[in-house]
């Protein structure tokens, strides 16, 4: 286990607590606020401290969002509370038909993990779209879902799958509906005292398929649209469930139930798709930015839930 970095008193002497830092004392070259450090090991500790400063604390996991907007001043919190010395938010593990998925696990380990193909291929699909390699080493799937982010990839996945996503505090734990969860863009259910501390996915049951698709301007960029698709099929193989995700196309991930109830009772086929996508889209509140209209984001998304759709009856029918 790494050495806690010790704290650094403004006289320049080491005190007595191993687990705090003060950013000012580290010279004027740092370009965050200035904040305490915090690097508890245990999640009673974290809860306890995020109890303690309330508003006022921020958790730390992989950074890959929050590093960049401290640095630029975008935001700024007086104690940050990082989490990646606490093992039991770690880790990968199966239960009662879920896949649980720890706050801190690492995106590459999810991505080479060898069972999670198997057990939710929509998880296994997604992950491979995030950012590029040297970012999956470093977040976590915590932080992406807790982050909310709408042109992400994980909340999309968990919003399609009816994740749950389980929270704990100074009270205890609870178990929150990705449903319910994302309630606005990079904000979620989540009070200043809640931590993240593991991700439930329902794993694969039955004649089942799966695809995720996305268009980005660049390889490793935010998707500028996108689809995560489920699909379950009944013995005469037609869809007797489905279940839509959509990315980047509001504030929020969001799901398109007329375009999935539609999809019910159909084989899928080639020419149901254009109106499934139309459906899909018409739920979406897409956001116009220097990247993309609101006009092609619909028009994109559209076609990306029938193509997806398509993979994702295929895959079911191959079994």
């Amino acid at each position: 286990m790494p050495t806690a970095l010790p704290r650094l008193t403004r006289d320049g002497e080491r005190g007595e607590d191993p687990c705090s830092l003060t950013a000012t004392d580290l010279g004027d070259e740092l370009k965050p606020a200035a904040f305490e450090y915090h690097a508890p090991e245990t999640t009673a500790d974290v809860v306890g401290l995020l109890r303690e400063h309330g508003d006022d604390a921020k958790v730390l996991a992989g950074g890959q969002s929050l590093v960049p907007m401290l640095a630029l001043r975008l935001t700024s919190f007086p104690h940050l509370v990082d989490v990646n010395r606490v093992a039991e938010l770690d880790g990968i593990q199966q239960q009662n038909g879920m896949l649980g998925i720890g706050a801190v696990t690492r995106q590459s380990t999810l991505e080479r993990d060898t069972s999670v193909p198997d057990v939710a291929p929509l998880l296994a699909k997604a992950v491979k779209l995030i950012g590029h390699f040297q970012i999956r080493n470093r977040g976590t799937v915590g932080g992406s879902i807790a982050h909310a982010d709408p042109a992400a990839e994980l909340p999309t996945v968990a919003l399609a799958l009816d994740a749950e996503l389980e929270v704990a505090n100074a009270d205890g734990t609870r178990r929150v509906p990705a449903s319910e969860f994302f309630v606005g863009t990079w904000t979620t259910a989540m009070e200043s005292d809640d931590l993240l501390v593991r991700a439930w996915f329902p794993t694969k049951q039955g004649r089942a398929g799966f695809a995720f698709e996305e268009v980005a301007r660049r390889l490793g960029d935010f998707g500028l649209a996108g689809a995560a698709v489920a699909v379950e099929l009944a013995d005469d193989d037609t869809i007797a469930k489905a279940s839509i995700g959509l990315l980047g196309m509001g504030p929020t991930p969001l799901r398109a139930p007329a375009a999935e109830a539609a999809l019910v009772g159909t084989r899928g086929d080639p020419d149901e798709l254009g109106e499934i996508g139309r459906l899909a889209a018409a739920a979406s509140d897409p956001p116009a930015d220097v990247h993309a209209s609101r006009r092609y984001r619909e028009h994109v998304g559209a076609y990306l839930v029938g193509q997806a759709v398509a993979k994702a009856v295929e895959e079911a029918r191959r079994g």
